[in-house]
């Protein structure tokens, strides 16, 4: 880069899979692509081990594994490793395997019949915050969180809390997010910068005290944003 900027450190990359020949094969693709790999694991408790050890940006995980199911492994180490992004890569396509990996708190999902290619771009799209699924599968996370949001909600407790106040550009945004549009778009539709709509999820993450994008997509989606009109235009 110019005028004296050092060049951005390389996305830190985990990869955790119980077959040696198919872990080593992401990892080195992952590697050539300029990701650091920093670790990689072939059962669930080595990977948590590892894991909190080696703080990767993303973990590429497998949920089918010996020790500990990887939707456990998900669910602890997001809850010990603030800023953890999960993308699981995973032979199963079925519904109830998607459903319990994205409750554990995976931001995407990618089959194994992938090419190299749309692993690299998802690891990519991962660290940058992107809920990134294969193709119809999205459709069927953001149907069970209508679901979800149809269901009338437990009070234990009394009234909810108030609402956080969010600004216009940040509920903006939010609206965005809910209806399934990546940063990228969202930077055009919006006509700002991917970073500027960074900022403005993660200071809305910050102020609902949610974890990811796909917890504030949930939110979103309760609130009916995702069903508000288009006033941005196209």
């Amino acid at each position: 880069m110019t005028d004296g900027q050092k060049d951005p450190a390389p996305v830190k990359v985990m990869v955790v899979d119980d077959h040696p020949m198919w872990r080593d094969a992401v990892a080195r693709d992952l590697a050539e692509a300029g990701f650091d790999v920093v670790a990689t694991a072939g059962d669930g408790a080595q990977a948590v081990r590892r894991a909190q050890a080696a703080a990767p940006d993303v973990l590429v995980l497998d949920l089918n594994l010996p020790e500990l199911p990887g939707a456990r492994v998900c669910k602890e180490l997001i809850g010990s490793l603030p800023g953890l992004r999960v993308l699981v890569l995973s032979a199963s396509g079925e519904h109830a395997d998607v459903l319990e990996a994205v409750k554990s708190g995976a931001t995407g999902y990618l089959l194994k019949s992938a090419s190299t290619e749309e692993l690299i771009d998802a690891v990519r799209r991962t660290a940058d915050g992107d809920a990134v699924f294969t193709p119809g599968l999205a459709g069927l996370v953001l149907g069970e969180y209508r679901r979800l949001a149809g269901e009338p909600a437990p009070t234990p407790g009394g009234p909810e809390p108030k609402a956080p106040r969010l600004t216009d550009r940040e509920t903006e945004v939010l609206r965005l997010v809910a209806k399934g549009l990546s940063y990228k778009q969202i930077a055009e539709r919006l006509v700002i910068s991917h970073r500027t709509v960074q900022n403005h999820v993660q200071n809305t993450l910050g102020k609902l005290q949610l974890h990811n994008r796909v917890e504030l997509v949930r939110y979103a989606i309760e609130r009916g944003l995702d069903d508000l009109s288009d006033s941005t235009g196209d």
